[in-house]
C-alpha cells in the first residue's frame, strides 16, 4: 500500500522532520543525523576562541590535549579532528594545533603495552596531529612540587634510585585512604599536565569533561575540603599555573557523549575503554572513593534528571576566585592558598601546628585543606 512506510508525525525527528526520530536531546526526540550535528555544534560553539580569523596567516596556536581512551576525550578528538579539517578546507590553514597527551596511569607492564597499541590505533585515525605519551611516575620528577610534604627526597638526579614506578607505587600505597590515593594520583596528573603544557608551548590545556563529570567534581572537591579550586576546575580561563584551562564538551552529558561515540563514521568504539557502571560500586566499601560515590550519584541523576546536573555546572561556574588576598601555593596541588587558611584546621580560623608538616629548619609546608587531609587523614 502506498505510505506503508511513511512514519507516523509523532515518530519523525522535531528538528529535520524528516528522518524517523531515534534519539533524544533532553526531552526532544530527534534522529541520528540531528543527534550528531546538536552534539558537534555544543563543542564548537566553545572553541569559538580558536577559529580563523582575518586573512592573514598567523602561526598555530598550540593546545594540549589529554587523551584518557575514555568516550569523552575520543569524542572530542574526533569533533576537533573535524573541525580542524573544516578550517583547512576553508582557509587552507588552521588556528590552533592539538598536542595529544596519554598520560599512563596504570603501572603494568602489560596494561601499559595494551595503552601504547591503542595510541597507535588514534595516531592512525587522526594523523594530522602531535601525539605523546608518559608514565604518571613521570610527575615525579616535576620541581615544582615540594616534595618534603610527602616524606620523599628531591627529584633523583641519577639513575640509581629506584624505578619511577617503583616510587610511585610507594608513594600511593603510603596514603591513609582509598579517597586520598585517588586524590594524590588526580593532582600529580594535573600537575604533569601543567608542566608538559608549559614545556611544549601551548596556551591552554583542552579537557573532555562533560556537564556530567564537571557536576562530579564540584561536589567531590568540595567534600574534600577544596571548593575554593573550583572557579578553574569548572570554568573556561586562566587557571593560577599560567596556563589556561578549557572545558569545550562543558554543555553535554556524558550520556549523550556515548551515544555520539557510537553514531561516528566509522564508530569509535574500538578506541574506547569503557568503564563498568558506577552502580555496582559499594557505598560500604573500603576502597569507595568520594569519586566513585559522586559518579555513581549522577550517573543516575543524569538519566531521569539531566536538568539537575546543569544546574550544577551552571551554579558552580559563577564561582569566582578571591582576589586581593596574599595567597601563597599549595606545596602539593600548587593552588593559591590565602594567608592563615592552610592545613587542616586552617578554615575554621584557629591555626595548629599539627595540621603542618614541618620543614628541616623548622617551618612548616603550605598545604590546603584538601592536600592535609589527603596526605594526613
Amino acid at each position: 500500500m502506498a505510505g506503508a512506510d511513511v512514519a507516523p508525525p509523532d515518530s519523525l525527528c522535531k528538528r529535520c522532520n524528516e528522518e524517523n526520530a531515534v534519539q533524544s536531546i533532553r526531552s526532544e526526540r530527534v534522529c541520528d543525523k540531528c543527534f550528531s550535528q546538536y552534539v558537534t555544534t555544543k563543542a564548537i560553539k566553545r572553541m569559538e576562541t580558536y577559529r580563523v580569523r582575518g586573512s592573514t596567516a598567523k602561526a598555530a596556536r598550540k593546545l594540549l590535549f589529554p587523551l584518557s581512551f575514555g568516550p569523552s576525550s575520543a569524542s572530542l578528538l574526533h569533533i576537533l579532528d573535524q573541525h580542524l579539517q573544516g578550517q583547512y578546507d576553508r582557509m587552507n590553514r588552521a588556528a590552533y594545533e592539538l598536542i595529544v597527551l596519554h598520560v599512563d596511569l596504570h603501572l603494568d607492564a602489560a596494561d601499559r603495552k595494551d595503552s601504547s597499541e591503542l595510541l597507535e590505533k588514534y595516531k592512525s585515525r587522526f594523523p594530522r596531529h602531535t601525539y605523546s605519551s608518559l608514565g604518571l611516575e613521570q610527575a615525579l620528577l616535576l620541581d615544582g612540587i615540594d616534595w618534603k610534604a610527602l616524606d620523599m627526597p628531591e627529584p633523583p638526579q641519577d639513575i640509581s634510585q629506584k624505578p619511577g614506578t617503583e616510587r610511585l607505587q610507594q608513594l600511593i600505597g603510603s596514603m591513609p585512604s582509598a579517597t586520598s590515593r585517588t586524590d594524590v594520583i588526580t593532582t600529580l596528573l594535573i600537575r604533569l599536565l601543567v608542566d608538559i603544557a608549559k614545556r611544549n608551548g601551548c596556551e591552554s590545556i583542552l579537557f573532555a569533561d562533560s556537564t556530567t563529570r564537571l557536576a562530579e567534581k564540584t561536589l567531590t572537591e568540595s567534600a574534600k575540603g577544596r571548593g575554593f579550586s573550583l572557579p578553574w576546575q569548572v570554568s573556561d580561563g586562566m587557571s593560577p599555573y599560567g596556563v589556561g584551562f578549557n572545558y569545550p564538551l562543558r554543555d553535554l552529558l556524558k550520556k549523550e557523549l556515548v551515544t555520539f561515540s557510537s553514531l561516528t563514521v566509522p564508530p569509535l568504539a574500538d578506541f574506547i575503554i569503557f568503564h563498568g557502571p558506577s552502580s555496582q560500586i559499594s557505598a560500604s566499601s573500603k576502597l569507595t572513593t568520594i569519586d566513585d560515590l559522586m559518579a555513581q550519584y549522577f550517573e543516575t541523576v543524569e538519566e531521569n534528571y539531566p536538568s539537575i546536573v546543569a544546574n550544577v555546572v551552571r551554579t558552580s561556574s559563577k564561582l569566582q576566585p578571591l582576589t586581593g588576598e596574599e595567597t601563597t601555593a599549595c606545596g602539593l596541588c600548587g593552588l593559591p592558598v590565602a594567608e592563615g587558611t592552610d592545613g587542616i584546621y586552617g578554615w575554621g580560623g584557629g591555626q595548629n601546628s599539627a595540621s603542618r608538616a614541618a620543614k628541616q629548619d623548622g617551618s612548616h609546608v603550605v598545604l590546603c585543606y584538601g592536600c592535609s587531609r589527603s596526605l594526613y587523614g
